[in-house]
């Protein structure tokens, strides 16, 4: 399993704890940046972990930044790629089931180091369902450009 990660200023210090814990697993990882603290824009690295979903030189995305919320409406661009923002374990396994994301969002100043691997593990090991869920999704994904 291969994740894209990309992360902003504010996110960065909660990025290199989940790549140490990607690598303490064995899941293999793509780091799009930014590597400081320096300010930046965070479309400018989202839009890359997105894309690799996208392209399917990733299996899933994780984009960071303060809220959670820039990096998740820069993710939702890319065609092909539905991104969640989500605070909790279940947040993360109804994002896979329901809506068939495949690009998670953190909140840096809401989830803990610990907190966001837990969300990871969940989001990329929950499922997504079919029947009624997949019908929705069918229907988002005809609204793509």
């Amino acid at each position: 399993m291969r994740i894209a990660l990309a992360a902003d200023h504010g996110g960065y210090q909660l990025k290199e704890e989940l790549k140490k814990h990607l690598a303490a697993t064995g899941m293999q990882f793509l780091d799009f940046g930014t590597d400081t603290e320096a300010s930046c824009d965070y479309p400018d690295y989202g839009k890359l972990a997105a894309r690799a979903v996208a392209e399917a030189d990733a299996d899933f995305g994780v984009v960071i930044c303060k809220s959670g919320v820039g990096m998740s409406i820069v993710a939702n661009k890319v065609k092909g790629v539905r991104c969640g923002t989500c605070h909790t374990t279940t947040d993360a396994e109804l994002a896979r089931r329901h809506n068939h994301a495949n690009v998670l969002s953190l909140a840096a100043n809401k989830v803990s180091p610990q907190l966001a691997a837990q969300i990871l593990n969940a989001f990329v090991t929950t499922e997504p369902e079919g029947g009624r869920h997949k019908r929705r999704v069918d229907k988002i994904t005809r609204l793509e450009l």
